[in-house]
């Protein structure tokens, strides 16, 4: 055997198990102009829009928000296709080590949830309103809420929270891009309740963690994939725990 002839694969599965050499995911000036200006339309516009058209009168709570998902994952593709096939070559360039870092994330955001959930049952402050309004209607509709929290949802809110927030400002300033990041997406998930009862801001404390994790999974792996897998990952444990416990 001619051992020159190894050398092209051994050289490829060292490079798979490598961290990418510099963050380089961009989207183009017009990927990013479409993803952000849909922000604020998926955060408030279209739900609204839904909820007013006649047609959607009677529907139930997780069938609109299906819907809305469904429209904002198709958007998201229309904009960002180019985008996503870009990033998918990084991801498979770097296949073991970004695997590596979805599972390694995954644990970290196991062991703070575990910290976070210890000092809130401390303060009493009850349950988390979007996981509980979450649990609820997976209760009754499970396929249209796992559609949504698992396949969709991932897919809209990391090109919008990570390819568009994240990488617009890491340029300027990395700690800037993390911090509005993370904020941002604690916001999404927690403003609409906190409105109604200001102890759940309380509850922004609860995303900081993961959406570090979502933000570094992204920049160590060089690729929006990454974090999308890793966001499925943790809301696909979530959906499936949270239905093998109702089925007890």
């Amino acid at each position: 055997m001619n051992p020159r002839n190894t050398e092209p694969k051994n050289s490829e599965s060292r490079r798979r198990n490598m961290p990418p050499e510099e963050f380089s995911s961009r989207m183009s000036r017009g990927e990013m102009i479409a993803v952000l200006v849909y922000l604020p339309l998926h955060v408030w516009l279209v739900p609204t829009v839904l909820q007013m058209i006649p047609a959607a009168q009677g529907l139930s709570v997780a069938t609109v928000n299906l819907i809305a998902y469904v429209f904002a994952a198709g958007y998201m593709l229309a904009a960002a296709w180019r985008f996503l096939r870009r990033d998918f070559d990084p991801l498979c360039d770097h296949l073991s080590f970004c695997i590596a870092e979805v599972l390694i994330s995954y644990g970290m955001m196991l062991a703070f949830n575990l910290i976070l959930n210890g000092i809130f049952s401390l303060l009493q402050t009850g349950e988390n309103p979007n996981n509980m309004m979450v649990y609820d209607l997976a209760n009754f509709e499970y396929g249209k809420i796992a559609a949504a929290a698992m396949f969709l949802g991932p897919i809209v809110e990391e090109l919008m929270f990570r390819a568009g927030i994240f990488s617009l400002l890491r340029d300027r300033s990395r700690v800037l891009a993390y911090a509005v990041s993370m904020l941002l997406f604690a916001l999404y998930h927690i403003w609409s309740y906190a409105l109604q009862d200001p102890v759940y801001w309380l509850y922004l404390v609860q995303y900081l963690p993961v959406s570090w994790l979502l933000c570094r999974c992204y920049e160590r792996c060089n690729s929006i994939w990454g974090s999308i897998f890793l966001h499925m990952v943790i809301n696909g444990v979530t959906m499936s725990t949270w239905q093998a416990m109702a089925g007890m």
